[in-house]
Protein backbone atom coordinates (compact mmCIF):
# COMPACT_ATOMS: atom_id res chain seq x y z
CA UNK A 1 0.00 0.00 0.00
CA UNK A 2 1.26 3.46 -0.90
CA UNK A 3 0.04 6.97 -0.22
CA UNK A 4 0.20 10.38 -1.85
CA UNK A 5 -1.22 13.73 -0.93
CA UNK A 6 -2.65 14.26 -4.42
CA UNK A 7 -3.78 11.42 -6.65
CA UNK A 8 -4.76 12.26 -10.24
CA UNK A 9 -6.99 9.69 -11.94
CA UNK A 10 -6.47 9.72 -15.71
CA UNK A 11 -3.36 10.55 -17.73
CA UNK A 12 -4.91 12.29 -20.70
CA UNK A 13 -4.31 15.93 -21.58
CA UNK A 14 -6.24 17.37 -18.62
CA UNK A 15 -4.93 14.91 -16.04
CA UNK A 16 -1.34 15.25 -17.24
CA UNK A 17 -1.60 19.05 -17.18
CA UNK A 18 -2.97 19.01 -13.63
CA UNK A 19 -0.31 16.60 -12.41
CA UNK A 20 2.41 18.77 -13.96
CA UNK A 21 1.12 21.89 -12.25
CA UNK A 22 0.69 20.18 -8.88
CA UNK A 23 4.14 18.60 -8.97
CA UNK A 24 5.77 21.83 -10.16
CA UNK A 25 4.14 23.52 -7.17
CA UNK A 26 6.00 21.18 -4.83
CA UNK A 27 3.14 18.81 -4.02
CA UNK A 28 3.38 15.06 -3.67
CA UNK A 29 1.55 13.62 -6.68
CA UNK A 30 0.67 10.19 -8.01
CA UNK A 31 -1.01 9.74 -11.42
CA UNK A 32 -2.97 6.55 -11.99
CA UNK A 33 -3.93 5.50 -15.52
CA UNK A 34 -6.02 2.44 -16.31
CA UNK A 35 -4.04 1.75 -19.48
CA UNK A 36 -1.14 3.87 -20.73
CA UNK A 37 -1.03 7.66 -21.17
CA UNK A 38 -2.74 9.00 -24.32
CA UNK A 39 -3.93 5.53 -25.28
CA UNK A 40 -6.11 5.03 -28.34
CA UNK A 41 -9.23 4.25 -26.29
CA UNK A 42 -9.30 7.74 -24.75
CA UNK A 43 -9.71 11.29 -25.99
CA UNK A 44 -6.07 12.48 -25.94
CA UNK A 45 -4.33 10.19 -28.40
CA UNK A 46 -2.75 10.93 -31.75
CA UNK A 47 -1.08 13.91 -33.34
CA UNK A 48 -3.99 15.98 -34.66
CA UNK A 49 -6.15 18.31 -32.57
CA UNK A 50 -7.14 21.83 -33.61
CA UNK A 51 -5.69 24.85 -31.82
CA UNK A 52 -7.79 27.90 -32.70
CA UNK A 53 -8.86 31.25 -31.29
CA UNK A 54 -12.14 31.44 -33.22
CA UNK A 55 -15.12 31.27 -30.87
CA UNK A 56 -18.40 33.18 -31.04
CA UNK A 57 -18.08 33.73 -27.27
CA UNK A 58 -15.40 36.22 -26.11
CA UNK A 59 -15.09 34.23 -22.88
CA UNK A 60 -13.59 31.23 -24.68
CA UNK A 61 -11.42 33.28 -27.02
CA UNK A 62 -9.98 34.98 -23.95
CA UNK A 63 -9.22 31.58 -22.43
CA UNK A 64 -7.41 30.52 -25.62
CA UNK A 65 -5.20 33.61 -25.36
CA UNK A 66 -4.33 32.62 -21.80
CA UNK A 67 -3.82 29.01 -22.78
CA UNK A 68 -1.37 29.91 -25.55
CA UNK A 69 0.99 31.28 -22.92
CA UNK A 70 0.85 27.89 -21.21
CA UNK A 71 1.64 26.08 -24.45
CA UNK A 72 4.62 28.36 -25.03
CA UNK A 73 5.87 27.58 -21.52
CA UNK A 74 5.41 23.87 -22.10
CA UNK A 75 7.38 23.99 -25.35
CA UNK A 76 10.18 25.94 -23.68
CA UNK A 77 10.40 23.51 -20.76
CA UNK A 78 9.94 20.30 -22.71
CA UNK A 79 11.91 21.16 -25.83
CA UNK A 80 9.37 19.52 -28.17
CA UNK A 81 7.24 20.94 -30.94
CA UNK A 82 3.63 20.69 -29.80
CA UNK A 83 1.70 23.03 -32.13
CA UNK A 84 2.30 23.13 -35.88
CA UNK A 85 1.12 26.47 -37.31
CA UNK A 86 -1.41 26.15 -40.12
CA UNK A 87 -3.93 28.96 -39.70
CA UNK A 88 -7.65 28.26 -39.70
CA UNK A 89 -10.76 29.01 -41.77
CA UNK A 90 -14.32 29.44 -40.46
CA UNK A 91 -17.29 29.62 -42.82
CA UNK A 92 -20.84 28.46 -43.41
CA UNK A 93 -24.37 29.77 -42.86
CA UNK A 94 -24.37 28.64 -39.22
CA UNK A 95 -20.80 29.67 -38.39
CA UNK A 96 -21.21 33.49 -38.50
CA UNK A 97 -17.72 34.50 -39.67
CA UNK A 98 -18.54 38.19 -39.20
CA UNK A 99 -19.55 37.72 -35.58
CA UNK A 100 -16.44 35.66 -34.78
CA UNK A 101 -14.28 38.29 -36.51
CA UNK A 102 -15.67 40.88 -34.10
CA UNK A 103 -14.75 38.65 -31.15
CA UNK A 104 -11.19 38.21 -32.43
CA UNK A 105 -10.88 41.94 -32.99
CA UNK A 106 -11.91 42.55 -29.38
CA UNK A 107 -9.27 40.10 -28.18
CA UNK A 108 -6.53 41.54 -30.38
CA UNK A 109 -6.17 38.30 -32.38
CA UNK A 110 -4.90 38.70 -35.94
CA UNK A 111 -7.51 37.78 -38.54
CA UNK A 112 -9.01 38.58 -41.97
CA UNK A 113 -12.61 38.48 -43.16
CA UNK A 114 -12.70 37.49 -46.84
CA UNK A 115 -15.42 37.24 -49.50
CA UNK A 116 -16.01 33.67 -50.68
CA UNK A 117 -14.52 34.36 -54.13
CA UNK A 118 -11.28 35.75 -52.69
CA UNK A 119 -10.97 32.86 -50.23
CA UNK A 120 -11.50 30.47 -53.14
CA UNK A 121 -8.58 32.00 -55.01
CA UNK A 122 -6.31 31.64 -51.97
CA UNK A 123 -7.45 28.13 -51.08
CA UNK A 124 -8.69 26.52 -54.33
CA UNK A 125 -8.73 23.12 -52.65
CA UNK A 126 -11.86 24.22 -50.70
CA UNK A 127 -15.24 25.45 -51.97
CA UNK A 128 -16.71 28.23 -49.85
CA UNK A 129 -20.40 29.01 -49.56
CA UNK A 130 -20.21 32.17 -47.40
CA UNK A 131 -17.71 34.80 -46.37
CA UNK A 132 -14.66 33.30 -44.68
CA UNK A 133 -12.78 34.14 -41.51
CA UNK A 134 -9.04 33.44 -41.60
CA UNK A 135 -6.83 33.62 -38.54
CA UNK A 136 -3.20 32.63 -39.01
CA UNK A 137 -2.45 31.96 -35.32
CA UNK A 138 -4.26 28.62 -35.40
CA UNK A 139 -2.54 25.26 -35.76
CA UNK A 140 -2.51 21.56 -35.02
CA UNK A 141 -1.74 20.16 -31.58
CA UNK A 142 0.25 16.96 -31.22
CA UNK A 143 -1.87 15.61 -28.36
CA UNK A 144 0.15 12.51 -27.54
CA UNK A 145 3.46 14.35 -27.43
CA UNK A 146 1.86 17.03 -25.27
CA UNK A 147 0.69 14.39 -22.77
CA UNK A 148 4.12 12.78 -22.72
CA UNK A 149 5.82 16.14 -22.21
CA UNK A 150 3.60 17.16 -19.29
CA UNK A 151 4.01 13.78 -17.62
CA UNK A 152 7.78 13.92 -18.08
CA UNK A 153 7.82 17.31 -16.38
CA UNK A 154 5.59 16.06 -13.57
CA UNK A 155 7.85 13.05 -12.98
CA UNK A 156 10.92 15.31 -13.09
CA UNK A 157 9.31 17.23 -10.21
CA UNK A 158 8.87 14.01 -8.22
CA UNK A 159 5.47 12.74 -9.36
CA UNK A 160 4.86 9.00 -9.61
CA UNK A 161 3.09 7.55 -12.67
CA UNK A 162 1.26 4.23 -12.27
CA UNK A 163 0.01 2.62 -15.49
CA UNK A 164 -2.26 -0.41 -15.84
CA UNK A 165 -4.10 0.86 -12.74
CA UNK A 166 -7.90 0.87 -13.34
CA UNK A 167 -9.78 2.38 -10.41
CA UNK A 168 -12.43 -0.04 -9.10
CA UNK A 169 -13.46 1.70 -5.86
CA UNK A 170 -12.91 4.93 -3.92
CA UNK A 171 -13.80 5.14 -0.23
CA UNK A 172 -13.31 7.71 2.54
CA UNK A 173 -10.32 6.77 4.68
CA UNK A 174 -8.78 8.61 7.65
CA UNK A 175 -9.81 12.05 6.41
CA UNK A 176 -8.78 11.28 2.84
CA UNK A 177 -9.56 8.54 0.35
CA UNK A 178 -8.53 4.98 -0.34
CA UNK A 179 -8.41 3.90 -3.97
CA UNK A 180 -8.55 0.24 -4.95
CA UNK A 181 -7.55 -0.96 -8.40
CA UNK A 182 -9.26 -3.72 -10.31
CA UNK A 183 -6.17 -5.83 -9.61
CA UNK A 184 -6.28 -5.37 -5.83
CA UNK A 185 -3.67 -2.64 -5.44
CA UNK A 186 -4.42 0.07 -2.86
CA UNK A 187 -3.47 3.75 -2.85
CA UNK A 188 -4.29 6.40 -0.27
CA UNK A 189 -4.84 10.05 -1.15
CA UNK A 190 -5.39 13.21 0.81
CA UNK A 191 -6.93 14.88 -2.23
CA UNK A 192 -8.30 13.24 -5.36
CA UNK A 193 -8.41 14.79 -8.85
CA UNK A 194 -10.60 12.80 -11.23
CA UNK A 195 -9.97 13.40 -14.93
CA UNK A 196 -11.39 10.23 -16.42
CA UNK A 197 -12.74 11.49 -19.75
CA UNK A 198 -15.42 9.24 -21.19
CA UNK A 199 -15.20 6.95 -18.17
CA UNK A 200 -16.38 9.72 -15.85
CA UNK A 201 -20.11 8.87 -16.18
CA UNK A 202 -19.58 5.37 -14.76
CA UNK A 203 -16.98 6.50 -12.20
CA UNK A 204 -18.90 9.48 -10.87
CA UNK A 205 -21.40 7.41 -8.91
CA UNK A 206 -18.58 5.42 -7.28
CA UNK A 207 -17.01 8.52 -5.76
CA UNK A 208 -17.89 9.59 -2.20
CA UNK A 209 -19.47 12.86 -3.32
CA UNK A 210 -22.34 14.74 -1.61
CA UNK A 211 -25.81 14.30 -3.06
CA UNK A 212 -26.14 18.07 -3.47
CA UNK A 213 -22.98 18.12 -5.62
CA UNK A 214 -24.19 15.26 -7.80
CA UNK A 215 -27.63 16.87 -8.15
CA UNK A 216 -26.07 19.96 -9.75
CA UNK A 217 -23.69 18.01 -11.96
CA UNK A 218 -24.57 18.32 -15.68
CA UNK A 219 -25.65 15.22 -17.55
CA UNK A 220 -22.70 13.86 -19.51
CA UNK A 221 -23.13 12.42 -22.98
CA UNK A 222 -20.40 10.20 -24.40
CA UNK A 223 -20.23 9.82 -28.19
CA UNK A 224 -18.11 7.51 -30.28
CA UNK A 225 -17.13 9.91 -33.05
CA UNK A 226 -15.96 8.89 -36.52
CA UNK A 227 -12.92 10.45 -38.20
CA UNK A 228 -11.47 9.86 -41.66
CA UNK A 229 -8.23 10.63 -43.49
CA UNK A 230 -8.58 11.66 -47.14
CA UNK A 231 -5.52 11.84 -49.41
CA UNK A 232 -4.44 15.11 -50.99
CA UNK A 233 -5.29 15.11 -54.69
CA UNK A 234 -2.63 17.29 -56.30
CA UNK A 235 -0.32 18.45 -53.53
CA UNK A 236 2.69 16.52 -52.24
CA UNK A 237 2.02 17.32 -48.61
CA UNK A 238 -0.07 19.19 -46.08
CA UNK A 239 1.79 22.50 -46.06
CA UNK A 240 -0.95 24.32 -48.00
CA UNK A 241 -3.83 23.00 -45.92
CA UNK A 242 -5.24 24.98 -43.00
CA UNK A 243 -7.60 23.67 -40.38
CA UNK A 244 -11.23 24.61 -40.93
CA UNK A 245 -14.71 24.58 -39.40
CA UNK A 246 -17.66 24.62 -41.78
CA UNK A 247 -21.15 24.89 -40.37
CA UNK A 248 -23.53 24.54 -43.28
CA UNK A 249 -27.27 24.00 -43.01
CA UNK A 250 -26.94 20.27 -43.63
CA UNK A 251 -23.69 19.36 -41.89
CA UNK A 252 -21.14 20.61 -39.36
CA UNK A 253 -17.73 19.48 -40.55
CA UNK A 254 -14.18 20.15 -39.46
CA UNK A 255 -10.84 19.28 -40.98
CA UNK A 256 -7.16 19.54 -40.23
CA UNK A 257 -3.85 18.20 -41.53
CA UNK A 258 -3.62 14.68 -40.15
CA UNK A 259 0.06 14.84 -39.28
CA UNK A 260 1.68 11.65 -38.02
CA UNK A 261 -1.73 9.97 -37.70
CA UNK A 262 -2.25 10.22 -41.45
CA UNK A 263 1.32 9.54 -42.54
CA UNK A 264 1.56 13.26 -43.38
CA UNK A 265 -0.34 12.62 -46.60
CA UNK A 266 -3.95 13.42 -45.86
CA UNK A 267 -6.52 15.67 -44.26
CA UNK A 268 -8.44 14.49 -41.19
CA UNK A 269 -12.20 15.07 -41.61
CA UNK A 270 -15.16 14.53 -39.29
CA UNK A 271 -18.76 15.49 -38.84
CA UNK A 272 -19.11 17.24 -35.49
CA UNK A 273 -21.07 15.41 -32.78
CA UNK A 274 -22.48 12.85 -35.19
CA UNK A 275 -21.27 9.66 -33.52
CA UNK A 276 -23.16 6.97 -31.64
CA UNK A 277 -24.19 7.83 -28.06
CA UNK A 278 -22.68 5.49 -25.44
CA UNK A 279 -23.49 4.98 -21.76
CA UNK A 280 -19.76 5.42 -21.10
CA UNK A 281 -16.42 4.94 -22.79
CA UNK A 282 -16.41 1.30 -21.70
CA UNK A 283 -19.11 0.59 -24.32
CA UNK A 284 -17.07 1.77 -27.32
CA UNK A 285 -16.47 -0.80 -30.05
CA UNK A 286 -14.31 1.17 -32.49
CA UNK A 287 -16.66 0.45 -35.39
CA UNK A 288 -17.23 3.13 -38.03
CA UNK A 289 -20.83 4.09 -38.78
CA UNK A 290 -21.31 3.36 -42.53
CA UNK A 291 -23.98 6.06 -42.90
CA UNK A 292 -21.65 8.61 -41.37
CA UNK A 293 -18.84 7.54 -43.70
CA UNK A 294 -21.09 8.12 -46.71
CA UNK A 295 -22.14 11.58 -45.46
CA UNK A 296 -18.53 12.63 -45.00
CA UNK A 297 -17.48 11.23 -48.39
CA UNK A 298 -20.34 13.15 -49.99
CA UNK A 299 -19.20 16.26 -48.15
CA UNK A 300 -15.68 15.86 -49.56
CA UNK A 301 -17.05 15.46 -53.08
CA UNK A 302 -19.09 18.65 -52.79
CA UNK A 303 -16.80 20.93 -50.79
CA UNK A 304 -13.17 19.73 -50.94
CA UNK A 305 -11.93 19.37 -54.53
CA UNK A 306 -8.36 19.21 -53.25
CA UNK A 307 -8.98 15.76 -51.71
CA UNK A 308 -9.61 12.35 -53.19
CA UNK A 309 -13.13 11.45 -52.02
CA UNK A 310 -12.20 8.05 -50.63
CA UNK A 311 -10.67 7.74 -47.14
CA UNK A 312 -7.46 5.73 -46.86
CA UNK A 313 -7.73 5.50 -43.08
CA UNK A 314 -10.49 5.85 -40.50
CA UNK A 315 -10.81 5.72 -36.75
CA UNK A 316 -13.10 6.47 -33.83
CA UNK A 317 -12.57 8.74 -30.86
CA UNK A 318 -14.55 9.85 -27.83
CA UNK A 319 -16.41 13.10 -27.18
CA UNK A 320 -17.77 13.63 -23.67
CA UNK A 321 -20.33 16.42 -23.88
CA UNK A 322 -22.08 18.67 -21.41
CA UNK A 323 -25.44 20.21 -22.42
CA UNK A 324 -23.89 23.68 -22.76
CA UNK A 325 -20.49 22.48 -24.06
CA UNK A 326 -18.92 24.24 -21.05
CA UNK A 327 -16.18 22.45 -19.15
CA UNK A 328 -16.44 21.11 -15.61
CA UNK A 329 -13.75 21.94 -13.07
CA UNK A 330 -15.45 21.58 -9.70
CA UNK A 331 -14.76 20.42 -6.18
CA UNK A 332 -16.60 18.83 -3.28
CA UNK A 333 -14.64 18.15 -0.12
CA UNK A 334 -11.22 16.98 -1.22
CA UNK A 335 -12.34 15.65 -4.58
CA UNK A 336 -11.81 17.77 -7.69
CA UNK A 337 -13.68 16.62 -10.80
CA UNK A 338 -12.26 17.70 -14.13
CA UNK A 339 -14.02 17.22 -17.48
CA UNK A 340 -12.76 19.62 -20.19
CA UNK A 341 -14.95 18.06 -22.75
CA UNK A 342 -17.43 18.59 -25.60
CA UNK A 343 -14.80 18.09 -28.27
CA UNK A 344 -12.98 21.39 -27.82
CA UNK A 345 -10.91 21.00 -24.67
CA UNK A 346 -7.51 20.00 -26.07
CA UNK A 347 -6.42 23.54 -26.92
CA UNK A 348 -6.90 24.63 -23.30
CA UNK A 349 -4.89 21.84 -21.66
CA UNK A 350 -2.11 23.87 -19.97
CA UNK A 351 -4.59 26.44 -18.65
CA UNK A 352 -7.01 23.78 -17.44
CA UNK A 353 -4.17 22.16 -15.53
CA UNK A 354 -3.45 25.46 -13.82
CA UNK A 355 -7.11 25.99 -12.94
CA UNK A 356 -7.65 22.46 -11.65
CA UNK A 357 -4.44 22.44 -9.63
CA UNK A 358 -5.38 25.79 -8.14
CA UNK A 359 -8.83 24.56 -7.15
CA UNK A 360 -7.38 21.37 -5.65
CA UNK A 361 -4.88 23.34 -3.54
CA UNK A 362 -7.41 25.89 -2.31
CA UNK A 363 -6.92 28.72 -4.79
CA UNK A 364 -10.34 28.85 -6.49
CA UNK A 365 -9.70 30.81 -9.70
CA UNK A 366 -11.94 28.58 -11.81
CA UNK A 367 -14.62 30.52 -13.75
CA UNK A 368 -18.07 30.10 -12.22
CA UNK A 369 -19.39 28.72 -15.51
CA UNK A 370 -17.21 25.65 -14.92
CA UNK A 371 -18.41 25.08 -11.33
CA UNK A 372 -21.99 23.74 -11.38
CA UNK A 373 -21.91 23.11 -7.63
CA UNK A 374 -22.04 26.83 -7.01
CA UNK A 375 -25.65 26.76 -8.16
CA UNK A 376 -26.46 24.85 -4.99
CA UNK A 377 -25.07 27.74 -2.99
CA UNK A 378 -27.25 30.28 -4.78
CA UNK A 379 -24.48 31.63 -7.01
CA UNK A 380 -25.49 33.14 -10.34
CA UNK A 381 -23.77 31.25 -13.13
Amino acid sequence: MAGSRYVVVGAGLAGAATAWQLAAGGHEVTIVEQSVPANDAGSSHGSARIFRYAYPDPFYTGLVVRSRAGWDELVALGGRRLITPTGSLDFGARRDPEGIAAVLAGAGVEHELLPAAEAGRRWPQIRFDTSVLWHPGAGVIDARTAVETMLDLAVAHGAQLLTGWPVAAVRPHHGGYRLESAHGAVLDAGHLVVSAGGWLPQLLGQLPLPEAFLAQFPALQVRQENAYHFPYRDQPGQEEWPTFIHKAESIQAYGLPGGRDAGFRGQKLAEYNAGRVLPSAAAQDGLIDPANRERVIDYVRRHLPGLEPEPYAETTCLFTNTPTEDFIIDRAGNITVLSPCSGHGAKFAPLLGQLAAGLATGEPTVPEAFRPSLAAEGARL
